[in-house]
């Protein structure tokens, strides 16, 4: 899975907006401008994955409560707060609701570029665990309710003869259940297997 280069700035501000977007773009980004958190929102649902930059506040709708309705829809972007010197409390107010990071006015662009690097990496790894967590929820859909036990035995990482045992069946079925829950899962090792139900939250 490629790494995206999108990155998201979200301020009422045109000047800022066009310097993030130049910056960004002699950087190797690709820089999308957005004059509110309203108009970002309409559209997220529809937008490739990466990182937003937003100021902290704005009218209608602040920086803030923007990452609130992030994390609520579980969207994968990685959010950077800017913030002002007198508005650091509401940057910590992001961060606890979800922010990866803020950063106060004014910065470096060396420290932007950064936090943008490491809100894509989060970004990317946010991707990989909802494609783990819809592999598995594909999977758990297709097994029948003895490999849904079988497979809760294994990630509670019990022996095949006591999964056998609790079960009342032999130690061979269980090596049967297993390998057709590791055919329908597509893992490629157990360890897969027990990371793909451990990112699901099944542990």
């Amino acid at each position: 899975m490629a790494r995206t280069n999108s990155v998201y700035v979200v301020d009422d501000d045109e000047a800022v907006r066009r310097g993030l977007q130049f910056l960004l773009n002699s950087a190797g980004y690709l820089p999308a401008p957005y004059e509110s958190a309203v108009h970002f929102l309409a559209e997220a649902d529809r937008l490739e994955p990466g990182c937003v930059v937003t100021d902290v506040r704005m009218p209608e709708l602040d920086g803030v409560e923007l990452v609130r309705r992030l994390e609520a829809a579980h969207s994968p972007h990685q959010v950077i707060v800017m913030t002002g010197h007198a508005d650091v409390q509401l940057a910590v107010e992001a961060m606890k609701a979800g922010a990866l990071d803020f950063l106060e006015k004014p910065f470096k662009d060396e420290a932007l570029l950064r936090a943008v690097d490491t809100a894509l990496e989060a970004s990317e790894r946010a991707l990989k665990v909802r494609a783990s967590q819809a592999r598995f929820a594909e999977l758990l859909s297709s097994l029948t309710p003895r490999e849904h036990q079988v497979l809760d035995g294994v990630v509670g990482g019990k022996m095949n003869k006591v999964i056998a045992y609790e079960l009342g069946i032999s130690e061979r079925t269980v090596e049967v259940y297993r390998a057709n829950i590791m055919q329908k899962s597509g893992a490629g090792s157990l360890s897969e297997l027990v990371r793909m139900a451990m990112l699901s939250g099944r542990s």
